[in-house]
C-alpha cells in the first residue's frame, strides 16, 4: 500500500487517546512511506494526522470539495490540496488514488466514507483492504450491528469479514497488507441462504 485514505473526525472528541493514535498511525505512515489521502482539514482528528505526517516530511494528499475550502477548514501546508466540485466527486477522486482505507473516530462522514469503501468492495468494483482503528472500543456498538445485519439476513458473513478491525496500528496495517479480496461470482448473490 503506497497510499491509504484515513477517514476521521474534524472533531478531537472527550478523550486524547483518540487524537494519540491519529499520532501513532501518521507516524507509522511517516516511518513507512505510505502517503496519506484524506479530506484535507487542518482540524481535529484529520489535522493531527495531516500535522504529524508533515512534520516528519512525509506524503500528505488532502481531497476537498470547494464548498469546505475556508480558510478556517482546509489545511494549507500539506503536500498536494485538491478541490472538487462535490463531495461525491471527492470519494471518486479519494478511491482513484489510494490501495486501501482506514477508519478512525469521527461521525457520519467517517461512517459514510467507510462504508462506501466497503460497498465497492462488495459489489468487486475494488479490491482494497478497508479497515478500522477500534480505538477504546470507539467501533464496538458499530461491529455488533453488523453482527446483527449478518443474523438477520441482510449480510453475508463472508461480506462482513471485508471489514478489518484492530486496536493496534502495526496489527491494523500487517492486515490489511495481508487482505485477500473475497471471490466474485458473475451474479451478485443475495443474501438468502
Amino acid at each position: 500500500m503506497k497510499k491509504v485514505a484515513v477517514f476521521c473526525g474534524s472533531s478531537l472528541g472527550f478523550n486524547e487517546i483518540y487524537k494519540n493514535d491519529a499520532i501513532k498511525l501518521g507516524l507509522y505512515f511517516a516511518k513507512n512511506n505510505i502517503g496519506l489521502v484524506y479530506g484535507g482539514g487542518k482540524i481535529g482528528m484529520m489535522g493531527v494526522i495531516a500535522d504529524t505526517i508533515i512534520e516528519k516530511k512525509g506524503e500528505v494528499i488532502g481531497v476537498i470539495p470547494g464548498l469546505l475550502r475556508h480558510e478556517e477548514v482546509a489545511h494549507t501546508n500539506i503536500t498536494e490540496m485538491i478541490v472538487t466540485k462535490t463531495m461525491s466527486k471527492r470519494k471518486v477522486r479519494i478511491s482513484k488514488l489510494v490501495d486501501g482505507y482506514i477508519a478512525l473516530p469521527g461521525g457520519f462522514g467517517t461512517l459514510d466514507e467507510i462504508f462506501e469503501a466497503l460497498t465497492l468492495g462488495q459489489l468487486g468494483i475494488e479490491k482494497k483492504p478497508v479497515g478500522i482503528l477500534n480505538t477504546n472500543g470507539f467501533f464496538n456498538h458499530l461491529i455488533k450491528q453488523l453482527d446483527v445485519m449478518v443474523t438477520e439476513g441482510y449480510l453475508k458473513q463472508s461480506n462482513k469479514e471485508m471489514l478489518i478491525v484492530s486496536d493496534s496500528v502495526d496489527d491494523l496495517i500487517t492486515k490489511m497488507f495481508n487482505y485477500k479480496a473475497p471471490e466474485m461470482s458473475k451474479v451478485i448473490n443475495k443474501v438468502v441462504r
